[in-house]
């Protein structure tokens, strides 16, 4: 894989977290009291999540497109060699066990914080459910497009609706459970979808992609988004409730 090509999806992940870590500094100053801001229900705010969400599991998926053994319909993973396949198995499966504990983690932590709103099924859970399902729909190739609409679709109309817990992962809800972050599988798997669909695209044609020399501190950033995650709120409470003591 072209490293220039690399290197932009890791600056546009580090983008991502920039602005996920804007969006967090003003949700913390509004939880110690120092703005007046709904963020669950004002436009402004709940459309930058939205944004936010979209871009890093766009990201989610084209990743994947780009480390792993790139499959179209016509292919079947058994032509490739059995060494290189089991090497990206096994580092699939590091990387999925080490999003999977962080997202205990999260809701861990997250109950101790908000234990009447805390995080059962927030973006880090999601990403750990939709890795499995990428597994077998990334046979579908550019298919994932089609899914990935049809998926939307089906988000807009569902054909039912399912508000109590556990089903409410699935997304299709009349009303937003209390929880401090929810990604369902409706319609964020979309995404993930097109990020796919998007890099094996990429690899076909040869897409290359630069960044400017400024944007390297975001690819840097975007190289470490797991531990980034988990570290910056933590950080960000952190020095505000010194800065309240003070």
């Amino acid at each position: 894989m072209n490293m220039k090509r690399l290197e932009f999806l890791d600056a546009l992940r580090g983008f991502a977290m920039l602005w996920m870590t804007l969006y967090h500094f003003c949700f913390d100053l509004n939880y110690f009291g120092w703005i007046y801001q709904d963020f669950y229900a004002d436009p402004f705010w709940v459309w930058q999540r939205c944004a936010i969400v979209s871009l890093f599991l766009f990201c989610v998926g084209w990743s994947q497109a780009a480390s792993s053994i790139p499959l179209q319909p016509a292919k079947l993973e058994s032509q490739y060699p059995q060494g290189l396949r089991d090497r990206w198995m096994s580092k699939f499966w590091l990387r999925w066990w080490q999003i999977a504990g962080c997202a205990l983690l999260v809701t861990l932590c997250s109950y101790a914080v908000y234990p009447k709103s805390f995080i059962y099924f927030g973006v880090l859970h999601a990403v750990c459910v939709m890795l499995l399902l990428l597994l077998v729909l990334r046979y579908l190739g550019q298919w994932l497009w089609l899914l990935g609409a049809a998926w939307l679709l089906l988000f807009l109309y569902p054909p039912f609706v399912a508000n109590s817990a556990p089903w409410n992962v699935l997304g299709l809800i009349s009303q937003k459970p209390i929880t401090e972050d929810y990604v369902p599988l409706f319609p964020w798997l979309a995404l993930v979808c097109f990020g796919y669909a998007f890099g094996l695209l990429q690899i076909k044609k040869g897409w290359t992609f630069s960044i400017h020399p400024w944007a390297i501190s975001l690819a840097v950033l975007g190289r470490y988004s797991l531990r980034y995650y988990m570290l910056h709120q933590p950080v960000l409470i952190g020095l505000l409730y010194l800065c309240r003591l003070a």
